[in-house]
């Protein structure tokens, strides 16, 4: 829907038109179901108004009716392009509050599975950034390594996109060895395709020209609005949660956080894609640490915590308590300790977080989602101001806005 207004200005001065263009939600452009009311005078854009809630699905209040494990299929539908992330932040929130402690391997494993998704996330974000201006072809090449980095998923809990990955204390089986093998495979081939894909954009001039200074933010405003994750570390804030608040092992790792400058378009994608190498890095590290275990610790997939974890198929089958505690997870009838735990993961869109409270029943009393979107939504006005209207495509591209996970 396109309007035309006129602007009455002082006498003797010539009458201004502006048209107001609805950008969403239904545009293919905005990569997601939200809608923006776009002002222009031309094709300048005069002022920007956002739209959201066409894809909300009262994930918070569905949970308040579910049992714990009933939860992690709503966290998949949150941030799809990396759903392993959402998956395990989840678990380990209930793991703080049940008092669950994971075993090293376990952390290990979930890590080499948080960093993969990172990577597919970026990939996904830079690939589309450079789709909105104008190239194509790296969007093509790369996409062969998010199928393979599916494939690993597919090996390892049976889904691709949204994974439901993982249990309450760890994974639900061990990894085979095909997954250790793909795994091996995009540690060997992925590094060079990474450094093509980079080769096609960092200093191409029409690219550097259409995201240079376009979206930009300084790092007092980023902090202000609650930004967080890489688009934060672009306006030159170095907050890393696996730095900052360490979880799941990360502080056994060695790994550095890309910060950039002035917070704008290009900086955004400079920082994504080096996020991408520090994370072939800690799942090259991973693997390492996973493959030096040896005996009965090879073995070891999950934590000792028989009162919400899962038990094998053949226990339930031949055990009378395995049978028992099957049934009681299964339908919901293990009640949870009384508590407020808030837990959060850097998750590939920033600080993901799980504020959890129980009153002691079978189900959350209260749950909330800190969504990264839904944050850095809030600035899309004051970043698109006085730009083009093309240069509006490529700021939403490149803050990485997931309508999913903002509208949760």
């Amino acid at each position: 829907m396109v309007e035309q207004h006129h602007i009455t200005l002082p006498e003797g001065s010539i009458e201004k038109q502006t048209t107001t263009l609805n950008l969403g939600p239904t545009h293919p452009a905005t990569h997601g179901v939200f809608q923006n009311i776009v002002e222009l005078d031309g094709e300048r854009i005069v002022s920007a108004e956002q739209t959201v809630g066409y894809i909300h699905r009262a994930f918070e209040k569905l949970a308040e009716r579910r049992p714990l494990y009933q939860i992690t299929p709503l966290t998949d539908r949150l941030n799809y392009c990396s759903s392993p992330i959402n998956n395990m932040g989840w678990h380990m929130t209930c793991e703080k509050l049940l008092d669950v402690k994971t075993p090293k391997r376990v952390d290990y494993l979930r890590i080499i599975i948080m960093e993969l998704a990172r990577i597919s996330d970026h990939l996904i974000c830079n690939s589309i950034v450079g789709v909105d201006s104008g190239a194509f072809t790296g969007f093509l090449y790369v996409m062969q390594y998010r199928e393979l980095i599916y494939e690993i998923y597919e090996e390892v809990c049976g889904s691709r996109l949204t994974t439901n990955i993982g249990r309450i204390g760890g994974f639900e089986r061990n990894f085979t060895n095909t997954a250790f093998e793909k795994i091996e495979k995009f540690l060997n081939e992925f590094p060079k395709v990474w450094k093509e894909f980079e080769n096609l954009f960092l200093r191409n001039r029409i690219f550097m020209e259409r995201l240079q200074n376009t979206g930009g933010i300084s790092a007092e405003r980023a902090l202000n609005y609650g930004f967080t994750g890489p688009n934060l570390r672009a306006a030159g804030v170095d907050y890393d949660v696996r730095i900052h608040t360490p979880y799941c092992s990360y502080e056994d790792f060695d790994f550095s956080v890309p910060v950039g400058k002035t917070g704008d378009n290009y900086d955004r994608f400079l920082v994504r894609g080096e996020e991408v190498w520090q994370s072939i890095s800690i799942i090259d590290q991973a693997y390492k640490k996973v493959q030096a275990f040896k005996g009965a610790e090879a073995d070891v997939y999950h934590a000792d915590a028989p009162a919400y974890y899962l038990p094998e198929k053949k226990d339930v089958y031949t055990k009378m308590e395995a049978l028992i505690w099957h049934f009681k997870i299964v339908m919901g009838e293990t009640d949870i300790p009384k508590g407020e735990v808030y837990h959060s993961v850097e998750g590939a869109n920033g600080e993901l977080g799980f504020y959890l409270i129980s009153d002691g029943g079978r189900t959350p009393y209260r749950l909330h989602f800190r969504r990264p979107c839904f944050i850095y939504y809030q600035a899309y006005s004051e970043l698109t101001q006085g730009a083009m209207l093309s240069d509006a495509i490529i700021t939403m591209s490149s803050l990485n806005l997931i309508a999913g996970e903002l509208d949760a």
